[in-house]
C-alpha cells in the first residue's frame, strides 16, 4: 500500500497530542496519505509499577517483563494509554480504531531472550490485511505494542520495533518515531540527516547508546525493508533527524 505514514508516539503520549500534531495529520490525510499510529507507554507503565511497589528493571532500553510486569503493561497500554489517545483523536474529528494483539492476532511475535528479559518479544508478523482494510476506509489504526506467540502467550514488544515492522510490512513512505528529544545528537549538535553507514560509525564510537540504540536499530531494519525514510523527532511537523539508506546529492 502506497502513501502510508506510520507514526510512533513515545515519551508521554499526551504531550504529543497538540493542536499542531492534529493539524499535520489532517494535512497529510488531505494530501491522500493513510495514517497508522503505534503508541508506547513506558512512562505510564513505570509510573504504575512504582505506585504498586513493583521494581522497574530496564536493560539496554528494554523493560525486563516478569509475569507481574506483563499484567501491569497490558492494563496500562490497553486500559489507560490507548483509550486516552483514541479519545483525543475522536474529539478532533478523526475516525480511529484501537487495536491490540487480541484483535485478530494483529502482531505475532516470539520471545527475544526469555531467560534474561522474560516476556519481551520481537515482531515476526503483522496482519497487514486488517490494517489495509481499515486504511482503505480512511480509519486510523492505533496499535498497542503487544504481541502474541503462535501458542497464545502475550509479549511486551518495544514500540519502536512494532512501528518499524508495521511500516516495513505496509511499505510506508515515511515513519516518524516521536520521542522526547529532537533527534540524534553528536558533539552537542542535533543531526539533520543520517545514513546507515554513518549510524554504524556512531554505534562503534558509542555516540548512539541506551534507549536510542533499539530505536536506531529498528529504524535501520525498516529502511532496509523498504521504508523510504525514518524521522526521529519530538514534534510531528519538524523533520528531526532523517534516516535513509544512502546520502542524497542534489
Amino acid at each position: 500500500m502506497k502513501k502510508v505514514i506510520v507514526i510512533k508516539m513515545g515519551g508521554v503520549a499526551s504531550d504529543n497530542l497538540t493542536k499542531t500534531f492534529f493539524i499535520q495529520v489532517e494535512q497529510w490525510q488531505k494530501n491522500g496519505n493513510k495514517i497508522v499510529i503505534v503508541h508506547g507507554g513506558g512512562h505510564y507503565i513505570s509510573e504504575m509499577m512504582q505506585r504498586l511497589g513493583v521494581p522497574v528493571n530496564i536493560q539496554n532500553g528494554l523493560r525486563v517483563t516478569t509475569e507481574e510486569t506483563l499484567k501491569i503493561t497490558q492494563m496500562v497500554l490497553i486500559g489507560q494509554v490507548q483509550p486516552m489517545i483514541t479519545t483525543h483523536f475522536q474529539q478532533e474529528g478523526f475516525s480511529v480504531v484501537g487495536l491490540n494483539a487480541s484483535c485478530g492476532q494483529i502482531i505475532t511475535g516470539s520471545y527475544l531472550n526469555q531467560k534474561n528479559l522474560g516476556a519481551v518479544g520481537e515482531v515476526e508478523q503483522v496482519d497487514t490485511e486488517l490494517l489495509e482494510h481499515l486504511l482503505e476506509r480512511d480509519h486510523i489504526p492505533i496499535i498497542a505494542p503487544l504481541g502474541l506467540t503462535k501458542t497464545g502467550d502475550w509479549l511486551n514488544i518495544n514500540a519502536d520495533q512494532v512501528a518499524c515492522k508495521v511500516a516495513e510490512e505496509l511499505q510506508a513512505e515515511k515513519l516518524y518515531l516521536l520521542t522526547d528529544v529532537p533527534g540524534v545528537k553528536k558533539e552537542n549538535q542535533w543531526l539533520d540527516e543520517l545514513t546507515i553507514k554513518e549510524i554504524n560509525d556512531l554505534k562503534k564510537t558509542n555516540v548512539i547508546k541506551g534507549g536510542m540504540l533499539p530505536k536506531i536499530e529498528s529504524a535501520v531494519t525498516a529502511i532496509r525493508g523498504g521504508v523510504k525514510e525514518v524521522h526521529i523527532t519530538n514534534q510531528l511537523h519538524v523533520s528531526g533527524t532523517k534516516i535513509q539508506e544512502t546520502e542524497v546529492y542534489a
